[in-house]
């Protein structure tokens, strides 16, 4: 990879900052609004871009990420960009193989069964040689954004990953991942921290590559318990936070704001307010003035709208945002779904979520 991607210069200016001025608590004109998966298929130009092409494949290609990155923003106002890729290029950094099998989603050839599996994984992994198509990607969108909005690039959190890379895929219970955690818990730990080391080098990659927020997503937090979160989750998620910080100041990068969303994890909100990073992302299932409660005035929320509200009629949409934005305050807040969106919600439906976000925000800040 050209040096250029390590410490890419000259990208143009920033023209609407909202987002990252929420995400840092400073005071907004409106609510900025981005969805998780707004580069989906929901969008039929989405559908059409990729058709015939292996998913992974498609990560792979830093055009074409670019290309799925910025459909949403010619259709929607967001305000903010996420690149497109998927969690899982982190276990394939790490020599496993994951394929995307249609209808069943992604899948490990070779999921680890064995603590004796470990020896397989690449114990030192070079994140520009395994991953540097992410970084063009970054570079490439942010230069192609023209500074329209921020960008925001993205990783899976080590438990996350760690239950996909024993699951070999998705899993209603997560039992054979919980398993290893009671059965294995040295090992655990062992293969979190390579994950973590990882997770970390990756998300200082993207910031160089150009991305300017970060999210890191431990969308498999509901299957844990307080006490296993405590103990196998949480270290990793504060770890990140730390590491990312000083590696960045070290290589005097920008220190961008980060977003931790640990889905289904109410137990743990108290203590991810208080995990290093300047956002909260919350699902759909905790009420926003008990969120408030819970996490203090010190940090930025993030959601949480159900994704299935839109499938409601766009009127209807534009109530249920109006109270959500009534629960939250419309500052140090970013609007969101509690989840990503679906493939078969109507675009215009996605349409008059951002809409109605922007109004009703401004409309409450005037009065």
């Amino acid at each position: 990879i050209c040096s250029f991607v390590r410490s890419p210069k000259g990208f143009p200016k920033l023209k609407n900052d909202t987002f990252l001025r929420a995400a840092r608590g400073e005071e907004t004109e409106h609510t900025p609004v981005w969805c998780m998966r707004q580069a989906g298929r929901y969008l039929p130009e989405f559908r059409e871009t990729r058709a015939g092409q292996d998913f992974f494949a498609t990560c792979r290609s830093p055009k074409l990420c670019c290309e799925l990155t910025l459909q949403p923003l010619r259709r929607f106002p967001l305000d903010a960009a996420i690149i497109f890729s998927d969690i899982l290029v982190v276990p394939q950094a790490l020599g496993m193989e994951v394929v995307m099998v249609s209808g069943k989603g992604p899948t490990f050839t070779e999921p680890l069964k064995e603590v004796e599996d470990l020896l397989k994984l690449r114990q030192k992994v070079d994140v520009t040689a395994e991953l540097g198509y992410v970084f063009q990607a970054i570079t490439l969108t942010r230069h192609s954004l023209e500074g329209r909005v921020p960008l925001i690039g993205f990783s899976g959190a080590p438990w996350t990953l760690m239950s996909y890379m024993i699951e070999g895929g998705g899993s209603t219970t997560m039992a054979k991942a919980k398993s290893w955690l009671y059965r294995h818990p040295e090992a655990s730990h062992q293969l979190l921290r390579l994950l973590a080391n990882v997770v970390t080098d990756y998300l200082v990659g993207q910031v160089a590559a150009g991305a300017q927020a970060l999210q890191l997503f431990e969308s498999h937090a509901g299957h844990l318990g307080p006490e296993q979160f405590q103990d196998f989750a949480l270290p990793y998620i504060r770890d990140i936070a730390q590491a990312v910080k000083s590696k960045l100041k070290e290589e005097a990068l920008p220190l961008v704001p980060m977003i931790i969303f640990a889905k289904d994890a109410h137990y743990a909100l108290r203590d991810l307010a208080h995990a290093g990073y300047e956002v909260v992302g919350l699902d759909w299932t905790i009420r926003p003035q008990e969120a408030r409660a819970q996490t203090g005035k010190d940090v930025t929320l993030q959601g949480n709208l159900d994704p299935c509200a839109l499938y409601a009629p766009k009127e209807k949409i534009g109530e249920l945002v109006k109270k959500m934005l009534e629960g939250f305050g419309t500052q140090r807040y970013i609007a969101n779904l509690g989840h990503g969106l679906y493939p078969d919600i109507s675009p215009e439906h996605v349409g008059a979520f951002v809409e109605a976000v922007h109004a009703h925000s401004r409309h409450i800040n005037k009065h």
